[in-house]
């Protein structure tokens, strides 16, 4: 039998920030044609305040792409722009608006979403953030077919990577893009083809996540010390844990649990004298250990207040941290 040759599709993406950057150009390599890309306005950043571009703003202008930022798409005025542009499937990805239900509604084969989890988990604003938070072993990328609900979509594709010890956001959300640039064009290709099946996701299995605010990144002593090195790479690159040592705020960036420790719950001894939550316990070379409310936390890369990233054994021996200091305190 000979394959049979499908038109190319008109495709609009709709995409903001660097996770959305390998998708689209994966979409821009492929045999269809991007007709048009939206994303959120330009935003000022930076010390002198200037208007930046968003990262997809700036792929679609190298090629060409026509580029929109609509305040919003709930309005006649969107409603006509997509029109004349006439897609055949809008492609979404961390676009930062939710679509209205005209537009839904509109392309011919609907319009596709790549959330950076595996639903149902974790929809919503911070998915990548709350797999670590949760401790999850993996996580992946799923393509929805939008329905009018967040996430809650019909899933196309589902591909999972692995979660390490190692992984903060900043490392899942690396790979996530990547993943993500290689599923979306064999998923249009077969959402043209027919060949693709839809598969209505568990709503009761769903756990829905919000917006992760600085406030979330005080480390509290008390919590146990998994939870706390799990929250430490979630919130890695941003927007960073951090406690007071002597009044003074400093982010941890990197930490684990410490099995080693005689502190260890499997390593103590019955008569053994427990320090207060927050205690430095041990320092060495590199890391400097404290005691939390069920194990310890080896700490291995901190940032003091206006100051660089750095090496945690380095602090320690720059502030003279000895066995017996107490974080948390402000």
């Amino acid at each position: 039998k000979g394959t049979t040759i499908m038109n190319p599709l008109r495709i609009v993406f709709m995409g903001t920030p660097d996770i959305a950057v390998p998708t689209l150009q994966a979409l821009v390599d492929s045999r269809h044609t991007v007709v048009g890309v939206f994303c959120q306005p330009d935003k000022p950043k930076g010390r002198g305040n200037k208007l930046q571009m968003p990262p997809t703003k700036e792929l679609a202008i190298s090629y060409d792409i026509p580029v929109y930022q609509p305040q919003s798409l709930r309005n006649e005025e969107a409603e006509e722009l997509l029109q004349s542009l006439s897609p055949d499937i809008v492609v979404v990805i961390a676009y930062g608006k939710i679509l209205p239900p005209w537009l839904i509604h509109q392309p011919p084969l609907g319009c596709i979403n790549l959330h950076a989890s595996l639903l149902p988990k974790f929809r919503g604003a911070a998915p990548i953030q709350y797999a670590i938070l949760h401790e999850e072993s993996e996580t992946g990328m799923t393509i929805m077919h939008m329905d009018e609900g967040l996430d809650t979509g019909d899933i196309l594709l589902m591909e999972r990577i692995p979660v390490t010890e190692e992984d903060t956001s900043g490392t899942i959300f690396t790979a996530l893009a990547q993943l993500g640039a290689q599923m979306i064009v064999p998923a249009v290709d077969a959402l043209q083809a027919g060949t693709l099946t839809r598969v209505p996701q568990n709503h009761e299995e769903a756990v829905e996540t919000g917006k992760i605010t600085k406030e979330m990144g005080l480390l509290d002593f008390r919590e146990p010390a998994h939870t706390l090195a799990a929250k430490i790479r979630a919130f890695n690159p941003s927007p960073g844990c951090y406690t007071f040592l002597e009044g003074k705020r400093i982010k941890f960036w990197h930490a684990k649990v410490d099995r080693d420790s005689k502190y260890a719950p499997d390593n103590l001894q019955g008569a053994c004298g427990y320090p207060k939550e927050g205690t430095v316990v041990s320092v060495d070379k590199h890391s400097f250990s404290i005691f939390t409310g069920h194990g310890v936390l080896r700490v291995t890369e901190v940032q003091p207040e206006n100051k660089k990233r750095m090496d945690a054994g380095d602090f320690a021996r720059g502030h003279q941290l000895a066995v017996g200091a107490c974080f948390g305190d402000e």
